[in-house]
This record gives structure tokens, sequence and C-alpha cells, in this order.
């Protein structure tokens, strides 16, 4: 089971628009101009529940957590936290870039459409899939029918859905939406404002370098972010070959307001790195 899914059935403020009642007193979110938010794997091996995790990420001023599904809101919405990004119920292996697969995940996707709507959450997450013979052109092709056929949902619901960049060389072989020029074409076909990217600085630091300019290049059909240091998908400290300020100001001088969020491993003591990291992104 893929960490997309697994998290399904896992259990900002001020000027936001959040759903009434998720702003939580006391919850002060951090300075600057990005709206930082967390995926659960910063804490590590840390021994808490979610509502620990939670009740941290909101003390250490984080916006909203990643990758959680409905079971998980109640416990968010408690400490004034968003559910920033959901599960859409496509794969890193089994996506929207096969034909085979749009019935079952059109109608898992139309749920969590539904679901974000009714909790306030922007985003939900959309997964290419695997290339399995498919060639890219084809899984094209398939990805923007996919989406042109759920995009009105979307667009009605108030919904993006996020289409993930990862990487083909290291972690995910065979991934298809593996560079920002694929996933930047499908967007354009679709074109729907209430279909955008999911760029990991990550992945795309592995598959093509260049971050800063691709970013500013196509900022508009980016909707969310994901950070972790390369090499090693850990902190980005000074070990780590990404430039964490400069881009975190890039991004927000293009005038991004979406959110942006954490998802590295922590080798260190993880709520002492996940503030370090989130200071540095203090743009």
């Amino acid at each position: 089971m893929g960490r997309r899914h697994f998290l399904a059935s896992a259990a900002g403020l001020g000027a936001l628009a959040l759903a009434p009642g998720w702003n939580t007193p006391g919850a002060e979110p951090r300075p600057g101009r990005l709206k930082q938010g967390v995926c659960l794997g910063v804490f590590g091996k840390m021994p808490l529940d979610l509502d620990g995790k939670c009740r941290e990420a909101a003390r250490l001023g984080a916006l909203g957590v990643d990758l959680v599904g409905p079971d998980a809101f109640p416990i968010l919405k408690k400490h004034g936290l968003v559910p920033t990004m959901i599960p859409g119920g496509s794969d890193i292996k089994k996506g929207i870039n096969d034909k085979n697969n749009h019935a079952e995940i059109d109608k898992r996707m139309r749920a969590m459409i539904q679901a974000a709507a009714e909790a306030g959450a922007p985003n939900v997450i959309v997964m290419a899939g695997d290339r399995k013979g498919i060639t890219d052109q084809e899984g094209l092709e398939s990805s923007v029918l996919f989406l042109n056929n759920i995009k009105k949902h979307a667009e009605d619901s108030g919904v993006t859905l996020c289409l993930e960049l990862l990487n083909s060389k290291v972690n995910h072989p065979g991934y298809m939406c593996d560079s920002t020029r694929w996933g930047v074409k499908v967007c354009q076909q679709v074109n729907s404002p209430r279909v955008k990217l999911l760029y990991d600085i990550y992945h795309m630091q592995i598959m093509e370098g260049d971050v800063i300019r691709t970013i500013r290049e196509n900022i508009q059909y980016i909707g969310h972010f994901h950070t972790a240091g390369n090499p090693g998908r850990h902190e980005f400290d000074e070990t780590q070959e990404l430039n964490y300020p400069a881009i975190c100001k890039a991004i927000a001088d293009a005038g991004f307001k979406g959110y942006f969020s954490h998802e590295y491993s922590p080798t260190g003591e993880p709520l002492a790195t996940l503030d370090k990291m989130m200071r540095l992104c203090e743009v």
C-alpha cells in the first residue's frame, strides 16, 4: 500500500479562507510570505499519535497537513490545521495515464473532491501512474482525457487537482509524470484553473535541476510544493545541494499563493529539525 493511500484512511489562519471552525486560537503561523505545511513523515519515529503530531505542527506554526484523508479531518480541525492535500484515489503505480484505470479512479476521486469541498481542503492529489509500456504521448492523452472528464466537478467544488511530479531515476522507476515539461503539457491541454501540478522540489532536482528558473517560468501551472533535501530526501542543511532560502524567495516573489509543505525524513531530533527547516523558508 503506497503512502498516498495509507494516509487516506489513517485516521492559514488570519486572512486564509477556511471552512468555519478550522481556526484555533493560539495557533500562530510562521512569518513570511509562504503558507507552510507538513507531511507526517517530518516527525520521523517520534512516539506521537496523529493528535500529538497535529499539536506539534500547530505549535511550530504550520498551517496544514498533507496526505491525510477524511478520517483525520476532525483531529486537524481541533488544532486549527487545514488538510492541505488529500489523497484522490490514484496511485504511483496505478494512475490516470492508463485508460483501464479511469473508471475506478474517477469514482474514488469524485468522492474525495466532495470530501475536500465539505472540509475546506484546497487540493486533491493526482498520480500519473507507471509507464508499463505506455508511451509518454499515450499517457499524456489518457491523462488529459481523465482530467477533462472530472475537471468540472473540481471547478464547481472549488478544489484543485494537483498532478504530482516525481523522479523516476531514484525513488519511483517507471513513473510517467517525471518532468515539468510533461506535466505542464497536461495542464495546458486540460486548460482549467483547477488542474495544476504538485511540484516536488526534491524529485525535480534529481530529474532536471534548474529549479528556480523552472519554477519561475511555470508558476501559473503549480498549485502546491513539497520539500526535501538532496541527496537523501532528508532535511535541507549545509550538506545538501539545494538552496532553499533562495528557492523560497523565488516562489514568493513569483506571487505563489498556495501551500508549501515539508516532506523530508529527519536525521536529527524531529521537532528541532522542523523548526529549523521552517525558519529557513521564512521569506
